[in-house]
């Protein structure tokens, strides 16, 4: 298995992981604040969401051969979006928070796999290279790829902890 289809096959295993306990809770259990700022588990699926589609945008414009591409609520925002994320996540929760469930649910289910299919066509090389691309300032997509993973990673530890702490574990972690 060479690095790109190891990558792809992570990403896939993550979803698949998120999609067993997502489907072991009751909407309830998503729907209740359990996270610092009172937010749920719902809200944590938005803001993957929300922040995955930035992963999406440079993977499609890699894809397309043309420069970056951003989600349009980009523009929505404060210049220094990225560097200044508890002031974008906090823009996330006041716009999908009133979602409900299953919109969340689909967006991000959606865009997850929206994303490992942009990952299938772009070659091996162009993926693992940090020049390739310079929009990505040194970046390689490959980087934006683990990024996704180990930022769902680090919400579904947070999650399970919670469960557990709660006593609401129905599936191994």
């Amino acid at each position: 298995m060479n690095m790109k289809e190891h990558i792809l096959a992570a990403l896939q295993e993550q979803f698949n992981r998120w999609e067993e306990l997502l489907a072991s809770l009751s909407d309830e259990q998503i729907t209740a604040p359990q996270f610092d700022d009172n937010w749920s588990i719902k809200d944590v699926i938005a803001h993957l969401w929300i922040w995955q589609q930035t992963s999406s945008a440079r993977l499609e414009s890699a894809v397309l051969n043309r420069g970056p591409g951003l989600p349009k609520w980009v523009a929505e925002l404060h210049r220094d979006w990225e560097e200044n994320a508890n002031q974008t996540n906090a823009w996330i929760y006041e716009t999908c928070h009133e979602k409900s469930w299953s919109e969340v649910h689909q967006n991000w289910r959606d865009g997850f796999l929206r994303l490992l299919e942009l990952g299938k066509p772009i070659p091996e090389k162009d993926l693992l290279d940090g020049d390739r691309y310079p929009w990505l300032k040194g970046y390689s997509l490959a980087f934006i790829l683990v990024a996704s993973y180990d930022h769902h990673q680090e919400h579904l530890e947070k999650l399970l902890a919670r469960l557990r702490q709660h006593g609401n574990m129905k599936i191994a972690g």
